[in-house]
This record gives structure tokens, sequence and C-alpha cells, in this order.
């Protein structure tokens, strides 16, 4: 009976590839700032980078197809009176950035679609909550205008972006928090913290409902994501300083379903993950290269299939949707690596030979339509991403505006009105005056009409959306 000795996988040959010099991003100073993030955030319409600037923080924000050099003076996205520190696009529109500093704020802003001719200093919505610096910001994965701020008070805040409110806030965390990571459908999401300990949190029940201690036995910071299945994925340090991957069972944190020892170096390892294809990228400060992981059902559990090497070490990594990448390539993800002075897209690419679509590569994927209101989730409701064929191809939707609609804790009515009683009736002639009422009250009506028109409008699209309809 023959045994077969390699282990079956279609990722298995996968391979990375940097572009061409002329498709990059020169002239980019990316910032100095030592905080463990990205520094940079990427989705199928525009590159996003934290860069060095005087006088506060600030990001540049590029559209994909601006290769090349980068002109010096090339308007930046600021507004933050501190350093930048993360960013993160919405996965709802691809218009939508939030960015957070250390100037205590989080900021929302729409970014435009044409090329930026001015200095973009007026976000959508400021969130104010925090008391200290904020270091992580987190959109929700399936519900609209969720996202979720992390702080060195050791506080998480939820907010509803569309109102500029916080939803809900948890202080369960005694120490600086690591990083932050939804589960598939919104409903958990897991921690990581300076006092050593992995958490599972349940945000509307405003509890921790799992945690571990010491998932790595070293000090030094840890990272974890939530993988499709439900499980946890960790880089940490081992009592000696040797790095360390390892992958949890959430519902019982005893032992580890797979601990691997990687190598030794000083650079925190920022895990990247494809729920389409089950596979981790992880990344370096310092490092490289660029190693990755396909996590399966059978032992090991994590199975090493490549390391894509460069000659300069990275300073920060963006990592491309699945929606954004080229299916007629058969490319299964891209990687944006932060040099000192440029960006470099690195792509991962399955060899195949056929030119056709190749369905066993590109499952259905998490697509830009948000599966329910921030009010449904809060109530209790847990939906899956709403998916999309990549057969033809990803095509951006065209830009959204985000409408953010404050509410005054004095009053219902979103801004305060002069009565007529308060208005001298006196000194205004009677006829101008019915004129006058008679135009308010007809505006009123539009106002109404075209408010019930909207609704009728939105209800069909949810429908069609849907599958309803």
């Amino acid at each position: 009976m023959s045994r077969s000795i390699v282990r079956q996988s279609k990722f298995r040959h996968v391979f990375g590839q940097t572009v061409k010099a002329e498709q990059g991003y020169d002239d980019i100073r990316v910032s100095k700032v030592t905080w463990d993030s990205s520094f940079c955030a990427v989705n199928p319409k525009f590159l996003a980078v934290i860069v060095e600037s005087s006088g506060g923080g600030a990001f540049l924000v590029l559209p994909l197809s601006k290769t090349g050099r980068v002109d010096k003076n090339y308007p930046l996205v600021i507004g933050h009176s501190g350093p930048v520190l993360d960013i993160d696009w919405c996965p709802h529109d691809d218009n939508i950035l939030a960015s957070c500093s250390e100037d205590c704020t989080a900021m929302v802003w729409q970014i435009p679609d044409h090329t930026l001719t001015r200095p973009l200093s007026d976000p959508v919505v400021v969130l104010e909550g925090h008391s200290k610096r904020v270091g992580i910001v987190s959109w929700h994965p399936t519900a609209r205008n969720i996202l979720l701020t992390a702080g060195s008070d050791n506080l998480i805040i939820i907010w509803n972006v569309g109102t500029g409110e916080p939803l809900i806030s948890m202080d369960d965390h005694p120490d600086l928090i690591y990083s932050v990571s939804w589960n598939r459908n919104g409903s958990l999401f897991c921690t990581t913290c300076k006092d050593r300990r992995l958490r599972v949190c349940d945000p509307r029940k405003r509890e921790v409902v799992a945690e571990r201690l010491a998932p790595h036995e070293g000090i030094r910071p840890m990272r974890a994501i939530f993988t499709r299945d439900g499980n946890i994925f960790t880089t940490g340090f081992t009592r000696m300083s040797q790095r360390e991957l390892g992958l949890w069972d959430p519902t019982n944190f005893e032992e580890p379903i797979a601990l691997l020892e990687l190598d030794t170096s000083n650079g925190v390892l920022l895990p990247y993950y494809d729920p389409d294809a089950n596979m981790v990228y992880l990344c370096g400060k310092g490092d490289s290269s660029v190693r990755y992981f396909e996590i399966t059902e059978e032992p090991p559990y994590v199975h090493y299939l490549n390391t894509f090497s460069s000659k300069e070490p990275q300073r920060g990594m963006g990592f491309m949707p699945k929606r954004g990448v080229d299916v007629s390539k058969c490319e299964i993800a891209r990687l944006y690596k932060l040099l000192d002075k440029k960006c470099e897209p690195i792509t991962m690419t399955v060899p195949r030979k056929s030119d056709l679509f190749q369905d066993d590569l590109y499952p259905d994927t998490a697509g830009p339509e948000p599966a329910m209101e921030p009010e449904e989730w809060l109530d209790g409701r847990d939906e899956d991403p709403i998916l999309v064929s990549m057969r033809q191809g990803y095509v951006p939707p065209k830009s959204r505006e985000l409408k953010v609609v404050k509410k005054n804790v004095l009053d219902s009515r979103p801004t305060t009105r002069r009565s007529m009683s308060t208005l001298d009736t006196n000194s205004l002639p009677p006829q101008l005056l019915e004129r006058l009422l008679e135009e308010i009250q007809n505006l009123k009506a539009t106002v109404l009409s075209q408010e019930k028109r909207i609704c009728d409008l939105e209800n069909k699209l949810s429908q069609y959306t849907n599958g309803t309809a």
C-alpha cells in the first residue's frame, strides 16, 4: 500500500514577489514613532501611511494608481495635535478611514476619490473619551459605523461613529493593551495585555468570557487574532526570548492546539490573516522576511509554507483585503512593505498554468456591504459578513458620504432654532410674514417627503442585497 509523504495543499507552492520599482511608492517619510502598529493600511482604492510631520500628527493617503515618486509637497491628512499611532480603513466604505493619536483622540475621515489638492484637516467626527493616548482603532467586521478604540488609559471604548457617541466602555485590563481582534461575526473580540494575559471579551455583556495567563512565557509584547473557526492565533516570546506562535481554543485554554518556536529576534511578529485561505502571514518589525503558514484541522494544525525574503528590513506592513487582489494572476494576497523612504507591494501568488478563474482559490469573500445596523448589533444580533463573488474581479463602489448625526442631550432636536414667538413680528409687513410662514411650511413638507423617499429606496436596496426582492 503506497502512502503519500507530502501533505496535499493548494497553497504549498505560494511564492512572494516584489513588484517592479516603478510600481512602488517612493520618497515617503515613514513615521519614526516608537509604537508597535503596522503604520500602514490599504484597501482596493487607497494606500495610507503614517508619516513624519512637524507640529502634530499626519498620514499620507494615495490612490493605489499613483505609483512612483511622491511629491514632497503632496497634501497630507492633518488634524491630530500629536503623532498618529494607528489607522484602519472601514470595511464597509473604501473612502472612510479611522485614525488615533497621542493627543487622546480618534478621528474618522472621509477621503475623496479625487487626488487631494490641499491638506485635509477636517475629520467627519472626533471621538473624545480617552484620558491618555489612543493606540488602537479597529472597525467592526459586519455592523455599520461601529468602531473600537483602545488607549493607554487601559480603556476599550466602542463607538457609533454615525452619531459620534460611545456605546460601550470596558475597563477590564489593568495594564497596557497590545492588540485587539474581532472574531468573524463581531460578537467577541480578543486582546493581549502587558499583564501577560490573553482575554476573550463579550462587549455587549461588558465582560471577559475567557482568559489565559501567559500563553507565551516571555515578557515581550504578544499579538492575537481570531481565525474563521473561532480559534485564536497568537505570537509572542519564550522565556529565553525566542519568538513563538501558538493556536488556542478559547473554550479550552488549558493546552494549546499548537505551539511552535521560530527564531531569536527582538521584533514583535505582526500576524495578518486571510480567512478565505486560512493562511497567516507573519511580519516582524526590523525583519527583512515574511513567513507564511496554513492553518488546518490536521496535526500539526499550523503548517509552515515558505518565507519571502528581501534585502531591507521593514518598518511596517499593510495587508490588502481579498477583494483587492488580482484574480487573473492567481494572486491570493498582497502586502505593502514599508521601508525607511518607500513602500513596496509584495504579491503572493499560487502558480497555475490555466488563465481561467480558479474557483478553489477564490471562494466568495467578505464584501463592502454591512450585514446590520449599529442598533441591531447592540440589541444582540449577530451576522456573518455578506459575501461577494470574485469571479469578475472586484470593482470598488462609488464614494458614499458618511453622515454624522449629533444628538443633543438637552433636546431631541439636532439644532436650536428660534421660535416664531421670539421674533419681532411687529417689524415685519403682514404680507412678508405670511409669505415666510408659507415658505417654511412648504420646505418642511418637502423635507418630510424626501426623507420618506430615502427610506423607501434604502429598504428596496437592502431587499435586493439580501435577495429577498
